[in-house]
């Protein structure tokens, strides 16, 4: 399924499917004007500093990342917005911004989503972290996949009646994947829906194809997906085996399933995935 065949499906879901009637939230101004800043080469530093100013709470999340002991070295605060961005770095400066505008485009107040935000920038951190360690593949572009994978979650949670015991019921059975039963109650899932905001959000083509794809992992290798898009999954799927082996939570179906597949696509072994694990866990302790 290629990138075009995934936004010609989205689309058509959008308009006369079960994805009909689902709110998409628009894309924040700020994120929008955030992600043209950084677009420009080189990044447009003045834009970036503007738009974190812009917002206090936004603001003080830097200025709190900046004074956290991973990065205060020198043991001198920083107070000011310039400053925080110097100390933690353009990149994890942007990181930081993405994950706090996403979370507040979504309003809804659902105790499903108590530890929802908290874990997708969790998920982006570990899949920046593998990134680091693949060739060719971008940090920042799978930082923003970690954090946007799951991301039809509270899209579905604020459209749809009844969502909520779904999302109950379906992390509670083991005879059948969690997007079967979203679709057994719904006509559609959380990959559907987050390609559909990443369409609506204008991201990258194969970001959008990733989280359409993030739980179809029987297609891992096809030759009619981009290489890059699989890379995406693949990666997807081992940060999310370590992010949960750092929980101590049990391994996913997906994993059983799908982790030969998509270790053999990027070349890694056992062993390597132990080491990332031992690494990863020090990062994730003081995040």
């Amino acid at each position: 399924m290629s990138t075009q065949t995934i936004r010609q499906e989205v689309d058509k879901a959008r308009q006369t499917g079960p994805l009909k009637q689902i709110i998409i939230p628009p894309c924040p101004e700020l994120l929008a004007r955030l992600q043209q800043a950084m677009a420009n080469n080189p990044p447009d530093l003045t834009e970036v500093a503007r738009i974190a100013a812009s917002d206090v709470a936004m603001s003080a999340t830097l200025l709190r990342l900046a004074n956290s002991p991973i990065h205060l070295s020198d043991g001198m605060p920083c107070n000011t917005v310039g400053q925080a961005m110097t100390r933690i770095g353009l990149d994890e400066t942007a990181q930081v911004m993405t994950a706090f505008l996403l979370r507040n485009a979504f309003p809804v107040n659902n105790a499903h989503l108590t530890r929802f935000w908290e874990r997708s920038a969790k998920r982006a951190r570990a899949m920046a972290f593998v990134a680091r360690q693949l060739p060719g593949l971008s940090p920042d572009l799978a930082h923003t996949f970690g954090l946007f994978c799951h991301v039809g979650i509270p899209v579905l949670l604020q459209s749809l009646r009844g969502y909520g015991s779904t999302l109950v019921e379906a992390a509670a059975r083991i005879d059948r994947s969690f997007i079967a039963t979203e679709n057994a109650n719904h006509r559609t899932d959380h990959a559907v829906a987050g390609a559909l905001l990443a369409r609506a959000w204008n991201m990258a083509p194969e970001l959008m194809a990733a989280i359409r794809l993030h739980h179809s992992l029987e297609s891992m290798g096809a030759s009619d997906i981009e290489p890059e898009v699989h890379t995406l999954v693949a990666a997807g799927l081992i940060a999310e085996h370590l992010m949960r082996m750092h929980e101590g939570l049990d391994e996913e179906a997906d994993w059983a399933a799908h982790h030969a597949a998509a270790m053999a696509w990027l070349h890694i072994s056992a062993e390597d995935l132990e080491h990332w694990d031992d690494q990863l866990r020090a990062l994730l302790d003081h995040a």
